[in-house]
């Protein structure tokens, strides 16, 4: 496996983290909760679109 697949995979995993951290905000009741969560989901988001551009690849 290339570092580049690597690479395409971790970023994978990370919209995939951050998709399962969105759904949890929208299920939480506690505003200060759903806040952290939709601000984690946030950054996983930037990091996996760095790490995709570092590969060449789109999102």
């Amino acid at each position: 496996m290339s570092m580049s697949d690597e690479m395409r995979g971790r970023a994978q995993q990370m919209r995939d983290k951050a998709k399962q951290l969105q759904e949890e905000a929208e299920r939480a009741s506690d505003p200060q909760e759903r806040q952290r969560l939709q601000e984690k989901a946030r950054k996983l988001r930037d990091q996996s679109e760095q790490q995709g551009g570092m590969t060449g690849s789109g999102i």
